[in-house]
């Protein structure tokens, strides 16, 4: 599996091989000593540092679970009659099929997938960028897309990534979609990422997103167990990101639930996870977040 689609969490091999986390992680270990593979928080990526990017076919089956209640949460940051950017990714597709119902929405993408997913919303108007379409995740780049971008102004930007860490902020393994990211980022007031566990630790290739300009991260609870994911989520918090914990038990894809709010962040500099349990919120739930920093 690993060789197939470069990275695969724990949760995934669990599920297939139909046995515990501790017995994977057990077995992955040793792999990892016959230099097979490398550990990554909650996962297993191919041996050799900088991960190799895998292609939709395989990132659309990473994950699913922990994707699905990240879009949940994201989309409720989301409000009637904004205008929005969205970047290529599995991550955002989910978030795309949750906002067909927002009426009023403008979404600018250089994503195909995304597109698609909003191609029957009546009330929401799609606007796609210019650019060379690169079949492995179905995006379009290069200087099209780029100057299709500049002077456009929108509210939010909503990006996911290979890896992402709090010295390097969110990377990505190809540089044409890293140049293309950065182009959504200069368009955006704030900058939301979409990470789930597995990504949170891993550095990769190109810079898109440095960590000073990350405005809000929504990702998943990671497992017990995984010390060095809470470790690096306590690090953006205290570089002043917002930190949104989603659950992983949401309802199934496409499926419009109601949109839970997570924490009010702190601002730059005055923050951790400490300053978002000021005020008790509906988003995220205060024992999860206070369990993060207990880890």
């Amino acid at each position: 599996m690993v060789r197939a689609n470069g990275a695969v969490s724990l949760r995934e091999l669990a599920r297939v091989v139909q046995t515990s986390e501790v017995t994977v992680r057990r077995d992955v270990r040793a792999l990892e000593a016959e230099g097979l593979l490398d550990r990554r928080h909650g996962g297993a990526v191919l041996p050799g540092g900088f991960t190799r990017e895998s292609g939709f076919p395989q990132k659309s089956h990473l994950a699913t679970a922990e994707k699905t209640a990240i879009a949940d949460l994201a989309a409720g940051l989301v409000e009637e009659g904004e205008a929005i950017v969205v970047g290529a990714g599995t991550t955002t597709q989910e978030l795309a099929r949750r906002l067909a119902r927002v009426p009023g929405l403008t979404v600018v993408t250089n994503s195909l997938l995304v597109a698609q997913a909003l191609a029957h919303a009546n009330r929401v108007e799609v606007v796609m960028t210019g650019g060379t379409l690169r079949g492995s995740n179905y995006a379009l780049v290069g200087s099209g897309a780029e100057q299709s971008l500049q002077g456009l102004r929108v509210s939010k930007a909503f990006l996911s990534g290979s890896g992402l860490t709090a010295e390097r902020g969110l990377s990505t393994s190809n540089m044409l979609s890293a140049s293309v990211d950065r182009a959504l980022v200069q368009a955006a007031a704030e900058v939301v990422v979409l990470a789930d566990h597995t990504k949170l630790g891993t550095d990769t290739m190109f810079q898109t997103v440095p960590t000073d300009v990350i405005t809000r991260l929504v990702t998943d609870e990671p497992p017990a167990h995984d010390d060095r994911a809470a470790t690096e989520l306590q690090a953006l918090a205290d570089q002043g990101v917002q930190i949104a914990v989603a659950g992983a038990s949401s309802p199934p894809g496409g499926e419009q639930v109601p949109a839970r709010r997570p924490l009010p962040g702190p601002r730059r500099g005055q923050g951790g996870l400490r300053g978002m349990l000021g005020e008790p919120s509906a988003g995220v739930e205060r024992g999860r977040v206070a369990d993060l920093r207990r880890r």
